[in-house]
This record gives C-alpha cells, structure tokens and sequence, in this order.
C-alpha cells in the first residue's frame, strides 16, 4: 500500500515538472523568434534615423543655395559689374581710381537723375575729394534716355566751369565725356595717373585714350 502511495507521488511530479518545463526545441524555438524580431526592429529604427537624417541634409541645401547669393560686386547687377569690369580691364586696375560705390540717392544728388529715370545703373565717384575719376553707367527707362543724358552732359559742363576748382584734374575734366548707347547712358571721366606730368596737353591725350577705351569696353559688352 504505501509502495502505491510512493508511485502516485512520484508519477504526479513528474507530470508538474513536463508541463511546466515544456521540450527544449520549443525554448530554442521561442528565443530565436524573438531575437530575430529584436534585430529586424532595430534595423529599422537605424534606417528611419538615416532616412531622416538625409531628409534633414536636403532641407539644409535646399535653404542654402547659390540663389540666395547676390550676383556682382559692389551690390551692382550682374550686367553692371559686368560692364564695370571690362572698364577696368580695358585701362587697367592700376589706372581705375573711382573708389567709392555711389547708391540711388547719391545719384540724384550728384548728377540729378531720379530713380523713376532708369531701370538699372552703377556709378563710382572718388571717395577722395581731390580726385575726380568717375564712372557712370545708366540703363534708363524707355523714353528716358535723352533726359539722363542731358543730366549727365550738364553735369560735365558745371565740371568744365568750375575747373579752377580743380587745377589738378584740369586734364580729366577736359577729356571727360558723355555718350548715349541704345538706352544706356554713359559718363566717362577717367585717367589716373595721366595728370602727374608737367605736360598739360599729354595728360589731356592719356585721359581720352582712357575714356575711350572704357566707352568701347561698354560698348562691346552691350553690342
């Protein structure tokens, strides 16, 4: 009798220990599952973060363009820099002295022109009161070209008047010159170093060869 007890027991035990143990594949099974879902979400975590990364990168370059850069030098448009450039290469960066870039209220104030006259302009004076180089270059608005011209002109001639103003730039004043090219009007009055001989009549020459070869670099940009 108490053999059978002892059976009962032990068989009873047995049975607790299998069901709740389970068989060694399921455990290995189950594990594997779950490390293989582990790793695949993982894996997309990282590609999210990546994705989202260059998402991130675009919306950067996007934001940074070459657009935002503003063309020309000087705050000009790039055909006015354009056009101020073959100046200078025409008579050289040694021999370019206008040096002070002139804005649209300078403009009027210097040579009249309002900002209703002209579309586009770029205009450089001397920032040193004793020398007078200056170049100016207007693209008038449509029917406005002669009065920007007749401005510029009587700009030139209040120059040649007051010349005792200017002993030492008499020759540039002398050569300087105003022209109209389509709806551009020009004002050349350059020279550099051209008025530091004692021959008044020479330095007047190297002015006008100077002016001319800027009025000819405008034109040829422009043509």
């Amino acid at each position: 009798m108490k053999k059978l007890v002892l059976y009962l027991c032990a068989g009873v035990l047995v049975f607790g220990l299998t069901a709740c143990g389970g068989s060694p594949e399921e455990d290995s099974s189950a594990g594997g599952s779950q490390t293989e879902s582990s790793s695949q979400g993982s894996e997309q975590t990282e590609g999210s973060g990546a994705e989202d990364s260059q998402d991130s990168s675009g919306a950067e370059n996007d934001g940074s363009g070459a657009d935002d850069v503003q063309p020309g030098a000087d705050g000009w448009s790039e055909e006015m820099s354009g056009l101020k450039a073959a100046v200078v290469d025409a008579v050289g960066q040694d021999e370019y002295w206008p040096d002070m870039p002139m804005d649209g209220e300078m403009l009027k104030m210097a040579y009249g022109v309002e900002a209703d006259m002209y579309e586009d302009f770029m205009a450089e004076s001397p920032m040193i009161s004793a020398n007078v180089d200056a170049l100016v270059i207007i693209k008038a608005k449509e029917g406005q070209v002669d009065t920007v011209f007749d401005l510029l002109t009587a700009y030139r001639e209040k120059m040649v008047n007051d010349t005792m103003q200017y002993p030492m730039n008499l020759s540039k004043i002398q050569a300087s010159q105003v022209e109209k090219v389509g709806d551009y009007a020009i004002f050349v009055q350059l020279g550099g170093t051209a008025n530091q001989g004692d021959d008044e009549e020479e330095a007047i020459k190297k002015c006008q060869e100077a002016n001319t070869k800027a009025l000819e670099a405008i034109k040829g940009k422009l043509q």
